[in-house]
C-alpha cells in the first residue's frame, strides 16, 4: 500500500463525450451484470441505455452525466437529474472494475451529493439490480431501501430492482 495521495477530478461531460462514456460502459457493463443477467438481456439494454442516439436524448432530457477521472485517466461516469425541485435521481454511477473496492466510488458518489445538495436537492433516489453488489456500497454510503420493483423493459424483459433513496 502506498500512501500516495490518488488525485480524482469529476467533470461535467457532454455531447462530445458520448463515445467515451460508452468506451467506458462497456469496460464496466459485461463485469457487473454478466452473472445477473441473460446475454440477450445485456444486449438490449446496452443498446437502450447507450447507443449515441439515446445518450444524446438523455442530455437533451436533462440529465448531467460526469466523469470520473485518476490522474489523467477516464475510470468513471454518473448521471443525475431533477424530477421535482427538490428530488433527484441518480440514473447511473459506475467506476472501472479494477478501481472498485478503492473509494474512487465513494469520491465520485460524495462529490455528486454535494453537487445536487447545491442545486437544492434534498432527497436522491436510485435504482439498482437487487443481485448487484453496488446495493452494499450504497447502504453503506446511507441509503435504504425504499421498495422492491420489477419494471418491465419491453421485449420481455424486466429490470427486478430495488428503489433506494438518502436524504440531504
Amino acid at each position: 500500500m502506498s500512501n500516495h495521495h490518488t488525485s480524482y477530478v469529476v467533470q461535467t461531460a457532454s455531447l462530445a463525450d458520448i463515445e467515451l462514456i460508452r468506451e467506458l460502459c462497456m469496460q464496466v457493463w459485461p463485469q457487473t451484470y454478466s452473472s445477473i443477467l441473460t446475454e440477450e438481456q445485456l444486449a438490449y439494454m446496452l443498446e437502450w441505455m447507450y447507443s449515441p442516439a439515446s445518450l444524446a436524448q438523455q442530455m437533451k432530457e436533462g440529465a448531467t452525466f460526469l466523469l470520473l477521472y485518476q490522474e489523467q485517466t477516464p475510470i468513471g461516469y454518473a448521471s443525475y437529474q431533477s424530477l421535482k425541485a427538490s428530488h433527484f435521481k441518480l440514473h447511473k454511477l459506475y467506476v472501472l472494475p479494477h478501481v472498485q473496492g478503492k473509494g474512487a466510488g465513494r469520491i465520485f458518489l460524495t462529490d455528486l451529493l454535494q453537487r445536487i445538495k447545491e442545486l437544492g436537492a434534498h432527497t436522491l433516489e436510485l435504482q439498482v439490480n437487487r443481485y448487484n453488489k453496488a446495493v452494499g456500497f450504497y447502504q453503506q454510503m446511507g441509503f435504504t431501501i425504499r421498495e422492491t420493483a420489477d419494471i418491465e423493459i419491453g421485449n420481455g424483459f424486466y429490470m427486478n430492482d430495488y428503489i433506494m433513496q438518502i436524504a440531504l
